[in-house]
């Protein structure tokens, strides 16, 4: 029985290994201001982009531009949130392990 047990979590700890490898990759697109700010984050939850339309650019309203901006980013940084919980807690049965 432990044999099996061990094997169960090196099982386990393989498919983690290779979903996180894949969240890594994955790509999350979130935005605000009805599309004003989009941006574009990973599911190891790095900010790869930010795309800002022009109509968004107000020099008179820079602080409305940063509240855009800050909604987008954490959109998606939520977003990639989510995600990894979702794929990871798939693989783990819904344990909650200490590092994930």
């Amino acid at each position: 029985m432990n044999k099996n047990i061990l094997r169960q979590a090196q099982q386990m700890q393989a498919r983690l290994a290779k979903a996180q490898e894949e969240l890594e990759n994955a790509t999350i697109e979130a935005s605000s201001g009805g599309g004003a700010v989009k941006v574009v984050v990973t599911g190891g939850q790095k900010l790869v982009s930010i795309k800002i339309s022009p109509e968004a650019v107000d020099p008179e309203d820079v602080s409305m531009l940063e509240d855009l901006v800050l909604a987008a980013v954490n959109e998606g940084m939520d977003k990639a949130k989510e995600l990894v919980s979702s794929r990871l807690s798939a693989i783990t049965g819904g344990l909650n392990l200490p590092g994930l």
